[in-house]
């Protein structure tokens, strides 16, 4: 058998030491569960953005209110982020609305305070699996140092019953430690990649939540006079 099969990727795996390959398991699945949480919260982030701007243009071009909360309610239509905040605070609006023992502020503050408790479950949902990402990049690397610094001690032990020690001996042992180490790089950077994208992106769609809540509690205090 010759250097450069002896040094392939997979005999290196398969000779490794067992603790070695449980840490070279243990990554791949965390590698393959990030991917998995990537693609499906990159369409999740592109569908909340695309229902959100949908909204925006719908609403602002303009219509009655309550034809609109009917249609946005309507069993057929499918509501987006927004759409749900809307009909949270509206909903709220004409409850309050047809108490006449409150003022036009309280009921503005109820209808805000139905925004702001909607809202906040449409950020969780978008943040949902954001953790994952953000300790599969900020752990694995640690991880895989771990299993190389195992396989390294692993590797000098058997040195210890060889009478010379050459660099043929000693390269299979390291190897095999140091990919450990770049397994745990391959599952770390694309997650830490994807968490700040996703990030920025849900900061950026609850700022338009933000923006629409105040001035839809603008819209609605007019209604109020």
């Amino acid at each position: 058998m010759n250097v450069s099969q002896d040094l392939s990727i997979l005999r290196l795996i398969l000779d490794a030491s067992a603790v070695v390959q449980a840490i070279m398991a243990l990554l791949a699945c965390v590698s393959f569960m990030s991917w998995y949480y990537i693609f499906r919260k990159w369409f999740a982030v592109n569908k909340a953005r695309e229902q959100t701007e949908d909204f925006e243009r719908d609403f602002w071009g303009g219509g009655d209110l309550e034809t609109f909360f009917e249609e946005t309610t309507s069993p057929r239509h499918k509501s987006g982020s927004m759409e749900r905040i809307f009909e949270a605070g509206f909903r709220e609006f004409k409850k309050l609305r047809r108490q006449t023992n409150l003022e036009p502020k309280d009921v503005i503050d109820g209808a805000r305070r139905a925004m702001r408790a909607a809202c906040q479950r449409e950020v969780d949902r978008l943040d949902s699996s954001l953790a994952f990402l953000a300790s599969a990049g900020s752990v694995s690397p640690y991880v895989g140092l771990f299993g190389t610094v195992w396989g390294i001690m692993h590797a000098f032990r058997g040195l210890s019953n060889v009478g010379q020690a050459t660099l043929s001996a000693v390269a299979p042992g390291i190897a095999e430690a140091l990919v450990a180490t770049a397994i745990g790089l391959f599952a770390a950077i694309p997650a830490v990649v994807a968490y700040n994208r996703f990030s920025h992106e849900i900061d950026r769609l609850a700022a338009r939540f933000e923006s629409f809540m105040e001035e839809f509690s603008n819209i609605l205090q007019r209604q109020m006079r």
